[in-house]
């Protein structure tokens, strides 16, 4: 993030090189964040996404740095790093009840398990809900009557 350019910005998302795996992607852009990119787009001076204060790009450290300050600012626990906003991200796409391969293709996994270290922490209710939703909208489910009774003296045939 903190080597990413306007060059790097398209119509058609957002061109992303991940840095461990060395996957190319094509994320498309969430219209909040097009908003804040268009305002952005309009006022920048510099090539580079994201600068210093002296209109320089981040080094890692220095981007990291930033980060800690803002998080500091913003008075979150310091247990808060950059990468849990992708983790984060992941959470959501999950809670939005995206399959685990459109996260992979967000993120940049390669591999379900990745996928889902990011997606284990998903809103476990909402989920849940949404599963029983599903379910009860199949059809040859008949849920027991709890008040039917069975005769003790009827017994199940042999085949």
């Amino acid at each position: 993030m903190h080597r990413m350019t306007w060059r790097d910005v398209t119509d058609r998302g957002i061109s992303i090189k991940q840095q461990k795996t060395g996957a190319e992607l094509l994320v498309p852009v969430h219209s909040e964040l097009q908003s804040v990119l268009d305002k952005a787009r309009e006022a920048r001076t510099d090539l580079v996404l994201l600068t210093t204060y002296f209109g320089e790009m981040f080094t890692v450290d220095g981007f990291s740095q930033r980060m800690r300050d803002a998080i500091t600012d913003a008075s979150l626990p310091t247990s808060c790093q950059p990468h849990g906003l992708r983790k984060a991200a992941g959470r959501r796409l999950a809670e939005a009840g995206c399959s685990a391969h459109e996260i992979m293709s967000i993120l940049g996994h390669r591999s379900l398990a990745e996928a889902e270290r990011y997606t284990k922490e998903a809103d476990q209710k909402r989920l849940a809900a949404a599963a029983i939703s599903r379910l009860e909208g199949q059809t040859g489910t008949k849920a027991p009557n709890p008040n039917e009774r069975i005769s003790p003296n009827r017994r199940r045939r042999r085949k």
